[in-house]
């Protein structure tokens, strides 16, 4: 007998697992900028430059050519860097709505015993 689990959404309501976080996403760019360095750095060592100045050449070499070369990658990060903020910015508004005592769309009103329970500190 096969169950099919709902879909889990994030806070957002965006499905999870749809696009890879901001953590991944950055990870995965420095990963690929730094396997750039060490490929570069690694044939200028082949060619005799000693591994000091390979490494300092490569990091000259490797910011412009990864800025080529991972487009999609930092296009990706740039939306997930918005991304994040957007749901940030979310949360910020829905606290703030809260602790005003404002009741966010969607939301249910408190029940009226609720309500006193509230107002009598949690008594009742």
């Amino acid at each position: 007998m096969s169950t099919s689990a709902p879909t889990p959404s994030g806070p957002s309501g965006a499905v999870v697992g749809e696009q890879p976080g901001l953590a991944a996403t950055l990870a995965l760019y420095t990963l690929a900028r730094l396997g750039l360095l060490a490929v570069i750095a690694g044939f200028l060592v082949l060619a005799g430059v000693p591994l000091l100045l390979a490494l300092l050449l490569g990091l000259i070499v490797a910011l412009p050519l990864s800025l080529l070369l991972f487009r999609g990658m930092r296009a990706r990060l740039d939306g997930a860097i918005a991304a994040a903020g957007r749901r940030r910015a979310a949360e910020r508004a829905a606290l703030r709505a809260r602790l005003r005592g404002d009741e966010r769309p969607g939301e249910s009103a408190p029940s009226d015993d609720e309500a006193q329970r509230e107002a009598d500190g949690g008594r009742g």
